[in-house]
C-alpha cells in the first residue's frame, strides 16, 4: 500500500468554495485521491525500474560490443582480399 499524502478535506473545501455542492465536493475529493494514489511512483517502483533499466542497458551494450567485433572482422576480411586482389 503506497502512502501518498494527498489532503482530500482541503481539496473539498477548497472545491465547496468554488460553488460545489458537499456530495460533488467529496466525490471529487476521494476520486482525485484514488489518481494520485494510482499515478504517483514510490521509491520502491523507482528502483525496480532503475534496475530493469540497468539490465537492459547491460544487453544493449554487449549487442554493440558483438557488432563492433563483428564489423572490425568483416572489415579486416575485405582489406587482405582486396590486398590480395591487386597483387
Amino acid at each position: 500500500m503506497r502512502a501518498i499524502a494527498f489532503d482530500t478535506l482541503n481539496f473539498a473545501k477548497k472545491l465547496k468554495s468554488a460553488n460545489f455542492s458537499q456530495e460533488q465536493a467529496e466525490a471529487m475529493a476521494e476520486a482525485m485521491a484514488g489518481v494520485v494514489e494510482e499515478q504517483l511512483a514510490t521509491k520502491q517502483d523507482l528502483r525496480e525500474m532503475e534496475m530493469r533499466l540497468e539490465v537492459k542497458l547491460s544487453e544493449l551494450k554487449s549487442d554493440l560490443i558483438k557488432w563492433i567485433f563483428g564489423l572490425v572482422i568483416g572489415q579486416g576480411a575485405f582489406i587482405a582480399f582486396i590486398v590480395k586482389f591487386l597483387k
